[in-house]
């Protein structure tokens, strides 16, 4: 084993006997093309709009109630699951419900971060208009159903929350789409579009050169091991994937 002295000491003397011949060259690098924004079209209001804390109904109408009504948030999203930009957005990789300081918390924050002379930002989810009753801490049971103490909205797996567009990279909107998808009460993650085709390609060569014929949607629908005892209607509609 050569010591760093040792070693050091062979390189002065192979370069004072001149056994080395070092030949002075110019390369050329290369650099990738810069990316061609062509069809960006730049929009009068860049940042996010403030959005409406409840729903504006006529002054001769009460305001309705409503059950929970959970089906709303289980499932996949089906159609508001593509990107109408083709850039960068936050997607929703599990249910739940935004109420109205989460739309603020995510305005403000990309408020902030973006670059309003190069990108642009748009909603993808409408305002908070479920209404969520609440009864006063202490009352006893019964009584009606309680009064409305606040909207939300109901948020599918796979629904586009907030997209990012303009003339940008990915690298420059992770960072801070990053932070406002932490902060969600649900799972959600950054994406651009090239992922979402490759996430698509690669489930669809999954499913090609599966080989195992036992699969989620086979044990459930042929009742293998008396599976149907205790499975869930969901499971019998999404075979596993969603809650």
């Amino acid at each position: 084993m050569w010591s760093l002295k040792a070693v050091t000491q062979l390189c002065k003397n192979t370069v004072a006997f001149g056994n080395i011949s070092a030949v002075s060259t110019a390369g050329l690098k290369y650099f990738a093309p810069p990316i061609k924004y062509e069809n960006i079209e730049k929009v009068e209001r860049p940042k996010l709009r403030i959005m409406e804390r409840m729903p504006q109904y006529p002054p001769n109408l009460r305001p309705p109630k409503m059950q929970k009504r959970l089906r709303y948030m289980r499932g996949p999203e089906l159609v508001h699951n593509t990107l109408l930009h083709k850039q960068y957005a936050i997607v929703a990789t599990g249910g739940g419900r935004l109420r109205w300081g989460h739309y603020e918390m995510m305005r403000l924050t990309i408020g902030r971060k973006m670059n309003t002379d190069t990108m642009f930002a748009t909603w993808r989810i409408p305002a908070p208009w479920q209404p969520i009753t609440k009864k006063g801490q202490g009352q006893r049971m019964g009584g009606g159903k309680g009064a409305i103490d606040h909207y939300v909205t109901p948020i599918r797996t796979g629904r586009i929350i907030v997209e990012i567009a303009g003339r940008c990279e990915f690298i420059e909107v992770k960072g801070f789409l990053t932070q406002v998808a932490n902060q969600l009460p649900f799972k959600a993650t950054v994406v651009s579009q090239e992922m979402l085709d490759q996430q698509q390609v690669d489930e669809d060569l999954k499913e090609r050169t599966n080989e195992n014929p036992f699969t989620m949607k086979y044990v459930i629908q042929n009742n293998l091991n008396g599976c149907h005892r205790w499975l869930s209607p969901v499971d019998h509609k999404w075979f596993g994937k969603h809650l």
